[in-house]
Formats: C-alpha cells, sequence, structure tokens
C-alpha cells in the first residue's frame, strides 16, 4: 500500500476534526461501520490464541469491544450469506430463476426481481429511513435485484482491496452532515481458493477462473513465499502451520460430502493428491493472506482514530464463511463443519460497548441479526426474519433472554446448532442422512453420535428444533 496516501488520509482527519470537542463528536445515532471479510472461519485471528498469525487490527476491535465465538452465517458460502446480509432473511427464503428454493451462488446470483415487502425491509430500506447515508465499497457478488446500488448505496469503489481500505478510509475522515452506514467488502482470504484450482485446472471453467485471475494469482503468489534467509527444513519445523487436529475425514463421513467434493474437480483432486506438505504451504498462504486483510483493516481504524470519530461509531467485523483450511482433507467452503460456517464477531464502540470481553455463550446469526441490531442502534423498529435479535444488549453486557437453538442451511442440507454445545445435521442431497455432533467431547467433528443411546432425548429436542422452529416444512 502507499505509505505516503495512507499518512495523507489520517493527516487530513486529524485537520478536519482534531479541533472539535467531544460534545461535537458524539451524536444520538452512531455511525456505523461495518467490515466484512471473505472466507475467514473463526479461528483467523491472533486474539483467539492462533499463533500462527498476526492480526493486530481484528485484535484492536476485540481489545475494545466484544467477541462472539458462537457466531455462524445462514449459509456457508458467497452470495447466499451476502443476500443475507442485505436482507436479514434465510436465503432459502428466496427461489432462483427455476422456482427452487436458494441454496448456492448460482441459484442465488439468479433471484429474480424481489416482492416490495423485501424492498422495504432490507437493511438499506432500514436505516435509509432513519436519516443515515448509506455507502458501500468492495466485493458485491449479489443478484441484481439486491446490488448495492439498487438499494439505494452510494458505491465509494469497485476494488476488493487496498484501494477500497484507502477510499473507505478517505470517506471516514471527510465531513458529514449526517450518520453514515459504510460497508466495507474486502475479498481477502478468499484468494486461497486459487490455489487447488491452479494446481489442478483440467475443466474449462477452472481454466476461465486462472485467465481472469490474474490479481488473485499473484496475491496469493506472495503468500505463498517462504520467510527469507531460512532453510526449507526450518521453515517446516517452525514456522509453518501444522496440519489440524481434524485433518482426517470424519468417522462414517456422509455421502453428501462426497457429493460435495465430487461437483468441483479441484477440490476432489486436492483431497486425494495434496501431499501432507502442500496442505501445510496452503494453510501458510491462508494465514499470510488473512494478515493482508488485517493490514487493509488497520488503515479503516488509522482513519477512524485520526478523525475523533471512535467514540462516535459502532464498528462491526464478520465474513461471509469460513474456509475448511485443510480440516477433513478438504479446503473451500459450503459445508456444514465449524470451519466454513462458524465466522469471527467483532464490535467495538468504545464508551457504549465494554471492553475485551469475550462471549462464548450467546448464538449469532450474522446472516439474520445484523439488521435488527444497526436498526436498533439507529433507533428504529427493524424486521425481516422474526427470529433474528437485535445484539445491543448482548454488545452492553445486559442479561436478556437468548435462543438456545440456531439454524444454518447450506447446499448439502441444513443443521441446527444447540447453545449448549451439540449439532443436529440432516443432509439430505443424497438422500437423508442425520448427524448428531457434541462440539464439547469432540471439538473437532471426528465422529459422531447419532446412534448413542445416551444422546437419544437431546436428538430428540434438535429434531423438534429444526422441524418447528427453524425449517417447517422442510424450508
Amino acid at each position: 500500500m502507499d505509505k505516503i496516501r495512507k499518512l495523507a488520509i489520517v493527516l487530513l482527519a486529524t485537520a478536519v476534526y482534531g479541533c472539535g470537542n467531544e460534545s461535537e463528536k458524539v451524536s444520538q445515532k452512531p455511525n456505523i461501520i461495518y467490515i466484512y471479510t471473505d472466507q475467514q472461519n473463526a479461528s483467523m485471528m491472533s486474539c483467539v490464541g492462533n499463533q500462527w498469525l498476526k492480526t493486530p487490527a481484528m485484535d484492536y476491535i476485540a481489545a475494545n469491544g466484544i467477541r462472539f465465538t458462537r457466531a455462524y452465517v445462514t449459509n456457508p458460502v458467497c452470495t447466499p450469506s451476502r443476500v443475507s446480509m442485505m436482507t436479514g432473511r434465510f436465503p432459502g427464503y428466496f427461489n432462483d430463476a427455476n422456482g427452487q428454493p436458494v441454496r448456492e451462488n448460482v441459484g442465488a446470483m439468479r433471484i429474480p426481481d424481489v416482492s416490495v415487502n423485501v424492498q422495504s425491509t432490507t437493511i438499506a430500506a432500514y436505516l435509509k429511513a432513519a436519516g443515515y447515508d448509506l455507502v458501500f465499497g468492495g466485493k458485491e457478488h449479489l443478484p441484481k435485484s439486491l446490488t448495492p446500488e439498487v438499494l439505494g448505496f452510494t458505491d465509494i469503489t469497485n476494488d476488493e482491496r487496498d484501494e477500497l481500505a484507502l477510499e473507505a478510509a478517505k470517506y471516514i475522515s471527510t465531513p458529514h452532515e449526517k450518520p453514515y452506514f459504510l460497508v466495507v467488502s474486502l475479498i481477502n482470504p478468499h484468494d486461497i481458493c486459487y490455489m487447488a484450482i491452479r494446481d489442478f485446472a483440467e475443466t474449462q471453467q477452472e481454466k476461465r477462473l486462472l485467465e481472469i485471475g490474474e490479481t488473485e494469482l499473484a496475491t496469493l503468489d506472495e503468500a505463498l513465499k517462504l520467510p527469507e534467509g531460512i532453510s526449507e527444513e526450518e521453515f517446516f519445523s517452525k514456522h509453518c502451520p501444522p496440519l489440524p487436529p481434524n485433518f482426517e475425514p470424519q468417522e462414517n463421513e456422509p455421502a453428501a460430502i462426497s457429493w460435495r467434493v465430487d461437483q468441483r474437480n479441484f477440490q476432489k483432486q486436492a483431497r486425494e493428491h495434496y501431499t501432507e506438505k502442500q496442505w501445510r504451504m496452503h494453510r501458510w498462504a491462508y494465514h499470510r493472506l488473512t494478515e493482508v486483510v488485517d493490514r487493509q483493516i488497520q488503515t479503516i481504524l488509522d482513519a477512524l482514530k485520526a478523525s475523533g470519530q471512535e467514540e462516535n461509531t459502532l464498528v462491526l467485523l464478520s465474513s461471509d464463511h469460513g474456509e475448511m483450511d485443510a480440516s477433513h482433507r478438504l479446503e473451500h467452503k459450503s459445508l456444514l463443519y465449524e470451519e466454513a460456517a462458524n465466522v469471527p464477531f467483532l464490535a467495538m464502540w468504545k464508551g457504549q460497548i465494554p471492553a475485551a470481553r469475550v462471549d462464548s455463550t450467546h448464538l449469532i446469526s450474522n446472516g439474520l441479526d445484523l439488521l435488527p441490531t444497526l436498526c436498533d442502534y439507529a433507533g428504529i423498529d427493524g424486521k425481516s426474519d422474526p427470529r433474528g435479535r437485535s445484539l445491543r444488549p448482548l454488545f452492553e453486557g445486559k442479561k436478556v433472554d437468548w435462543r438456545e437453538h440456531l439454524g444454518v442451511e447450506s447446499q448439502v442440507g441444513k443443521m441446527v446448532v444447540s447453545a449448549d454445545g451439540l449439532k443436529y445435521l440432516r443432509y439430505d442431497v443424497v438422500g437423508i442422512e442425520e448427524n448428531l455432533i457434541d462440539l464439547n467431547n469432540d471439538p473437532h467433528e471426528m465422529t459422531h453420535f447419532t446412534a448413542n443411546p445416551k444422546y437419544d432425548e437431546k436428538l430428540k429436542e434438535l429434531r423438534s428444533a429444526f422441524d418447528e422452529e427453524w425449517f417447517p416444512g422442510g424450508k
């Protein structure tokens, strides 16, 4: 990144905002910045204890606010998750152009015109009604009916990388007459997708991705570089992340997993042919790409601090889905394992949200809960899916009755997660397959307890939550 341009933005922010007193800085409605990374699972921050990377910007948000460990997406793949961000609804609420419920990227990109009810209850519609300026920058990956432009956002840039961070910093550093809602949609660590695609490209689609992915491949190549001045032996013994504890496939792995892997040639080839060193290099690059996006987030936080707006701005950080990161010999996303479905969720508003808190109890849906949360801070009652909840009481450390279960959709099936650490999965692409996971006794999901009589009552409870609370009628 151009350090001179970055410094100029910080100096601009200091000049514009530096002379204001505290009462001028704080308005009744906060500015809201939602930083949205791509393909970052919940383990990919140094503040969670991951020793294989450094994420000072994300750590800063966590240290000055709250971090949730049990935050899930509505669907662990790009476009369906982003549809939820904009609408506060499950992707499966919408049908694609063929009339089928949305479950994956292609269908989500083909959502036709949405209803007037949806148009009037998006996150953009609510915040615009509350008097906010709407600003968007970066990756969209949304159907035509739900693009930021259609919803009323001002687009500051289509760049998804350094330029986006600089433009967001510039916007923050400019005086504003009204509160703003700024979405910063950064692409990384998504570039990790290109490693297996390049290594095993056979189909026309895979080859086309490589033809148009010059920037992605260059960024990946930079991430794959070994530190200078050390031998390969020292690199693998001291610097490269080891294989994950759940590197091997799950015992009695559901047929739906193999079905999903078989849909993508490169995923199948990586699973069958990557050596352990190649998997570790994949992990190394994934960690470096996460550091890339953290540096971009730092640019945004620097501008916010220099402008004196930290005490008048709610900052949220999450991701659209995770990455399997060599778990179960898999890469990419789309599955219901924790690595793909469990994501970071951080919130900071200095002076309003108590600092340095970790919430490992409450089940959070970044797709369902974002809309009512932001509406709460904007001073309006915003609803789309009634199961979405404002997170404001949790941010502020208040005691509140909370959900006991949370639903998640995917291409291969659906699941319900329980507050006490169990997961009930119902795969449905190769017949119906049930899978009960106990994260307390098996946090790496190496087996399942579906047939264990000790779990009969819990299985019954979660089946009921699945059928009656989250996916009635199979929807």
